[in-house]
């Protein structure tokens, strides 16, 4: 049941802007606002002894959801993008800071040894997220403040995700090759 709950709020989670734009096709945005803040509450009880640093952008979430039920107002519904974007922003350059970067600290679950070399790169590659995740924050919060509904839906239901992939994809590929030649 427990995996069943973690499968259902992670996909909802995922798939946050799609579950805004049709909820509110079809129910009020208090209502909209009442089961995504459900889904977030059981998502943080799923979560508390998983990674801790995930807690807060749930946590802000629940009062996202919070905030636009008890207001019966949608707007606060759309926020919910930035928030992750900012939090991972957070992680990754909390990790710069403090290190091993969070680049280094993926790689290494699939390659323990990394040369030395690969250090600096791997920390040039984090920097890159940063920066992606500062572009799609910044996105998230224009299309939340300043775009339609459907505009909003399609940055952060698609074409961010299609970044994140695309960012994600490239970098695997470019590191695999990388490392084959500075091994």
């Amino acid at each position: 049941m427990r995996l069943l709950l973690q499968i259902v709020t992670g996909a909802l989670i995922v798939g946050y802007p799609l579950a805004v734009f049709f909820g509110l096709q079809w129910l009020p945005p208090g209502t909209v606002a009442l089961m995504l803040c459900i889904a977030l509450v059981l998502r943080l009880a799923l979560q508390r002894q998983q990674v801790k640093a995930m807690m807060a952008p749930i946590i802000v979430g629940i009062g996202l959801t919070a905030a636009s039920f008890i207001a019966k107002e949608q707007q606060w519904l759309l926020y919910y993008p930035v928030v992750i974007n900012v939090s991972m922003l957070a992680l990754f350059g909390y990790s710069l800071k403090h290190g091993p970067s969070m680049i280094e600290r993926l790689a290494r679950l699939k390659e323990p040894d990394l040369p030395a070399t690969a250090i600096t790169y791997l920390r040039t590659v984090t920097k890159l997220w940063c920066g992606l995740f500062i572009f799609n924050g910044a996105m998230a919060w224009y299309t939340a403040s300043y775009a339609t509904l459907a505009v909003w839906t399609w940055y952060n239901g698609l074409i961010a995700y299609l970044l994140i992939g695309a960012m994600f994809a490239g970098e695997w590929l470019y590191r695999t090759f990388w490392l084959k030649k500075h091994d």
